[in-house]
């Protein structure tokens, strides 16, 4: 689409200042640039967003060598059985 020239301009700037009249042009104008600028940042926003990081990722290290099973979770949570005392049944007189 072609842009249009200095010529199409001046004739949209005509047109525009008989339509508003003088005093409510500059306020268009300020509306039209707040609008336009919202939506340059919105749009930087949403590519923001939607880039993907392509970097690679640093190599990791693993802290053990390999593992041969997962941990037992359930031994570690349970607390130490205590010792059973039994009680004695000596009947000395």
């Amino acid at each position: 689409m072609p842009t249009p020239g200095p010529g199409e301009l001046i004739i949209i700037l005509v047109i525009a200042l008989l339509i508003l009249g003088p005093g409510k042009l500059p306020d268009v104008g300020a509306a039209l640039g707040r609008s336009i600028r919202e939506f340059r940042k919105a749009s930087s926003d949403v590519q923001e967003a939607a880039r993907i990081d392509t970097s690679p990722l640093p190599p990791s290290t693993p802290t053990s060598a390999s593992p041969a099973a997962p941990p037992n979770t359930a031994a570690a949570l349970t607390p130490p059985a205590e010792p059973r005392t039994e009680p004695t049944t000596d009947s000395r007189p």
